[in-house]
């Protein structure tokens, strides 16, 4: 999550409820028309969408309120109560016993990206190769070509972090690969989904580096998820972090790569998520072992959610590719959530 997880938090169908009658008072029940269920089915989606924009663009104070006013009512069952595995210490053997290798899910590499970066190269190469034969450039001329291209590259590297690099490469591997956009969507689907079943709801979110530049005019983004967690950053800045807040992080963080690995057998995006979350244990001063336990626990948690939820993390994913807005993405979840694997409507996020 470049714009979430990637740095911190902040910088870091198949259920459907019927609804064949409608109750006007308490013991009178009037049968709805074919036509009547199907505005009805359309209808409360819509104006829990629109409920939900609303209140996500509120200070988020007030957006925190309402959505937990809404979970109160009902009407959001998954947000915050979500079934995750028991809290200890687990061991390597455990972790493979669940399927999960945790040295190929925490050492994500951006294969994709180093591939369109090398086939750039070699067609810049050529290119100036053609460029020196075709045109009949001297060799000062050349030498001027490639000082310009130097000098650009280092600009870019010092002004933008290598910010341009990392936009033109995105946009590149989009064309050229196509599992790439949706590795990309499926990944913040994943941080997306873990965080809200966890009580951070989402606020906004983007897919690509171009969009992420348009938006925020932020360079060096592939894509990026922006939450609703001041309370966290909050406890950060005060010194105290709870350990449920810890945990919650760590969870989302690792939510990304856990999500790659599931689908992919490995992970490529997610190194600054990885390496953010051990920049906060070593800030915390947890020993090896303490920080090998809360990484373990929180991969094992982070799968175990994905897992139990895995239809409507892909509906998601592709809502998100849609552009919809972050509460239709929202009633996405509420729909195909598998309610076998919530808390009971109510709990404590």
């Amino acid at each position: 999550m470049q714009l979430s997880a990637n740095v911190s938090l902040q910088q870091v169908q198949q259920l459907r409820r019927p609804l064949p009658f409608k109750q006007t008072h308490r013991h009178t029940w009037i049968r709805y028309s074919a036509r009547d269920m199907r505005v009805q089915a359309t209808a409360a989606p819509a104006a829990l969408t629109t409920e939900l924009d609303a209140a996500l663009a509120k200070p988020e104070k007030e957006a925190l309120a309402e959505l937990r006013q809404l979970r109160e009512a009902g009407k959001l069952a998954g947000f915050g109560n979500a079934r995750g595995v028991p809290k200890r210490i687990y061991t390597l053997e455990e972790m493979r016993l669940n399927k999960v290798e945790p040295t190929a899910l925490l050492s994500p590499t951006d294969e994709t990206i180093n591939g369109i970066k090398s086939i750039a190269q070699g067609s810049a190469l050529a290119g100036l190769t053609a460029a020196f034969y075709g045109l009949h450039l001297t060799l000062e001329q050349l030498g001027y070509t490639l000082v310009a291209v130097t000098f650009a590259y280092f600009a870019d590297q010092v002004a933008n972090g290598g910010g341009g690099q990392a936009l033109a490469l995105d946009s590149l591997a989009r064309v050229l690969n196509r599992d790439y956009s949706n590795r990309v969507a499926l990944h913040e689907a994943g941080h997306f989904l873990v965080a809200y079943l966890l009580g951070i709801p989402p606020k906004e979110y983007t897919l690509s580096a171009i969009d992420a530049w348009q938006r925020y005019r932020a360079f060096n983004v592939q894509a990026g998820t922006l939450f609703l967690d001041g309370e966290f950053q909050d406890e950060v800045a005060s010194g105290r972090l709870s350990s449920s807040s810890l945990d919650k992080y760590s969870c989302i963080a690792l939510a990304g790569v856990a999500t790659e690995y599931l689908r992919f057998g490995t992970a490529e995006g997610g190194t600054g998520d990885v390496a953010s979350l051990d920049q906060m244990l070593r800030g915390l001063q947890f020993t090896q072992k303490k920080a090998d336990g809360e990484v373990r626990w929180a991969v094992l948690n982070a799968v175990a959610l994905l897992r139990q939820h895995e239809a409507a993390h892909t509906a998601l994913a592709a809502a998100m590719q849609r552009g919809e807005s972050v509460g239709s993405c929202i009633q996405t979840l509420e729909r195909l959530l598998n309610r076998d694997e919530l808390l009971t409507l109510n709990a404590d996020a």
